[in-house]
């Protein structure tokens, strides 16, 4: 069942070249029926989220920054979050922002059972990330596709930056993970997981090492070892992964996930 998801967006720390692929990404993971943006729109600095506001139906909450220094934006988003959450009218958040600010709202948020999505650049503060079910990075989406050779340029240098390489600890927590999963002969099935690493790391995402899919990136690894099968439907493919056995080459088929 799709969940209604509020999308709230600090417009202060959050570039507006991102709009289309963000809409896009949050698509995928509920129905995004109240979509707010929060900045003082008297400045120029927002100029340019103007112009993608309409496009998305984003409607734009003004907030005036009364004292220097202090973020007026963020407390407007944490009051109309909790708002919102009481109103009943959605099951998830999404919250925009690569301000560690937000992490008590979306520690909140989830203590009153909802799904909580954040997206905000890799600069975000690791208590934030962890705060969240699930954290993207918008460097990770695809760009909008521009026209003109110069903007193209600039655009394949951002994905190429945007690319990490995936450390020993983290191969290391995949590994232990399957641990946990396995069956008695160390296969687990590769869905479970790819959800109990979401739970562990929420920012873990095959996006960020280059892969569209989680399936490719561990078969990109040497230390896993992946068996594919026809589901019992025979439309669709289990796969499993474990990790490779120094000794015992045993390639006993891994009990289906029913």
């Amino acid at each position: 069942m799709e969940i209604n998801l509020a999308v709230l967006i600090d417009g202060d720390n959050i570039p507006s070249a991102y709009v289309k692929e963000m809409m896009e990404e949050i698509a995928k993971y509920g129905n995004p029926t109240i979509k707010r943006i929060y900045g003082d729109w008297t400045k120029p600095a927002l100029g340019k989220w103007k112009n993608v506001l309409l496009e998305n139906a984003i409607s734009p909450m003004q907030q005036y920054g009364y004292t220097k220094g202090k973020n007026a934006t963020d407390s407007a988003m944490i009051i109309d979050a909790m708002d919102i959450l009481y109103s009943g009218k959605v099951q998830g958040f999404c919250i925009v922002s690569s301000d560690s600010d937000f992490t008590r709202l979306a520690t909140r948020l989830r203590e009153a059972g909802m799904k909580v999505y954040g997206i905000g650049e890799r600069k975000t503060p690791e208590p934030f990330i962890v705060a969240c079910d699930k954290f993207i990075y918008l460097e990770i989406l695809q760009y909008h596709q521009i026209d003109t050779d110069a903007n193209a340029n600039e655009n394949s240098t951002d994905q190429k930056s945007s690319v990490e390489k995936m450390t020993a600890k983290e191969i290391k927590i995949i590994s232990a993970t399957i641990d946990d999963l396995a069956d008695e002969d160390g296969w687990a099935f590769l869905g479970d997981v790819g959800n109990l690493m979401q739970k562990k790391q929420p920012n873990f995402d095959s996006r960020n090492y280059g892969f569209q899919k989680l399936t490719p990136l561990i078969r990109s690894i040497d230390t896993f070892e992946i068996e594919q099968f026809e589901a019992p439907n025979g439309r669709s493919k289990l796969i499993y992964v474990r990790n490779k056995k120094k000794t015992n080459s045993s390639k006993r088929a891994p009990r289906r996930k029913k």
